[in-house]
């Protein structure tokens, strides 16, 4: 029996995520993980949460838990557009919101709506394994532009456009993370921002910003989003999940009305609309204040964990020649990257042994080409599990020094 004959081509062409997939071995306690995306669960909004449910069932229940609307709760919509409005995007409209489950839904309608098979993608290099999936999934082929500490090179970005169009394969999208990227940590300032608008105007390329990150920010100032810069060209992806809590699966995109009409559309087919219940829940946590009250927290919580994590680094790895890492100003991640010749696929089955796990870096790339980095969470352990697993990470890294 030939199993794959039943698939598509589309379905035998999928493949596991590869953290999802890790953090399977990470379910021993004796483990300590750098490894997912995880917020800290003391960040959750556990008695917002329960206050907007018991409102929500006395007072909304034969309407939460109903169909809704395919584009959200107009309620939650505007509130949405406020966020953003209190973002310096001035122009926000709640018409122009899509309510999606989670950001990853809206990368999965970005593919679905912008790609045939073969059609190339822009994309950081490393960038977001789930964005490479979804991608890869509708038969995308993402094309990287290398990162420095400062997020996307602009001039890099030209030259690949140069060479994709010179071969008659002209991007559909770039696709850009533009604060505290995943996996990097990095962030675009606002001048090289200026610069990749400028360079999709004047090329007539959209972006698809996505940013989930974007409010975790303990260091620094605040850059322009995308959208403000160029509200006509430009799709935005935010979520919930890791500025409140993951597990409501709630997110939203938002862009010109012709592209979230499409995505409206795309989305039908997939789930009719995200979860009414979960949508009318976050409405009341929202007017109670529950974000603004709980990212204090949380930024409060990681500033002081990324701190941490790269006091530990430098205390262990600093005086190894080849050996750096990037230094977040917000988000959930930093990227290690170790001396030419070093393998992290290789090292991570001895950090398992170790009990200690972190994200390969070859995951991040198109090609799988890199070898040399590795992607730390230092949102989900606690101080005391981040001086001991950067302990035992270093110890491993001494010992197979080449």
């Amino acid at each position: 029996m030939d199993r794959n004959s039943y698939f598509s081509d589309r379905a035998n062409g999928m493949q596991r995520s590869v953290i999802r997939e890790l953090l399977k071995l990470t379910n021993n306690p004796e483990v300590i993980s750098f490894a997912g995306g995880l917020p800290a669960p003391e960040t959750f909004p556990v008695k917002y949460v329960k206050e907007a449910v018991l409102k929500v069932i006395d007072e909304e229940a034969g309407k939460a838990l109903q169909y809704g609307a395919t584009e959200g709760d107009p309620r939650l919509r505007e509130k949405l557009a406020e966020i953003m409005r209190n973002d310096g995007i001035e122009e926000a409209r709640a018409e122009n919101v899509l309510v999606t489950t989670a950001s990853q839904q809206g990368l999965e309608i970005m593919s679905k709506v912008f790609f045939n098979p073969g059609d190339t993608c822009i994309v950081g290099l490393p960038t977001y394994l789930g964005g490479l999936q979804a991608i890869k999934s509708y038969g995308g082929v993402p094309v990287g532009v290398e990162l420095d500490e400062h997020g996307m090179i602009p001039e890099k970005l030209e030259e690949m456009l140069d060479k994709l169009e010179a071969e008659g394969r002209r991007p559909r999208l770039i696709y850009i993370i533009p604060d505290f990227q995943n996996p990097a940590g990095v962030t675009i300032p606002n001048a090289r921002r200026e610069k990749i608008v400028k360079i999709a105007r004047e090329r007539d390329y959209l972006i698809v910003e996505d940013t989930p990150y974007r409010q975790i920010r303990f260091e620094g100032e605040h850059q322009k989003t995308f959208q403000s810069l160029a509200p006509e060209r430009v799709l935005s992806l935010y979520t919930f999940s890791k500025i409140m809590l993951p597990g409501f699966r709630l997110g939203w995109a938002y862009g010109p009305d012709w592209l979230i009409d499409r995505f409206v559309m795309a989305k039908q087919s997939m789930d009719l609309c995200t979860p009414p219940f979960n949508q009318a829940i976050t409405y009341h946590m929202l007017e109670n204040g529950a974000l603004e009250i709980g990212l204090k927290t949380t930024i409060a919580l990681y500033k002081n964990r990324c701190k941490v994590m790269l006091e530990e680094l430098e205390k262990n790895l600093g005086n190894l020649p080849g050996v750096t890492w990037t230094k977040p100003e917000g988000g959930l991640f930093l990227w290690l990257t170790l001396p030419e010749g070093m393998n992290t696929q290789e090292l991570f089955e001895k950090a398992i042994k170790e009990n200690i796990a972190y994200v390969p870096g070859s995951a991040f790339f198109p090609k799988n080409e890199d070898h040399r980095s590795m992607r730390l969470n230092f949102s989900y352990s606690n101080e005391e599990k981040i001086v001991e697993g950067c302990r035992r990470l270093a110890k491993i890294i001494k010992e197979n020094m080449v």
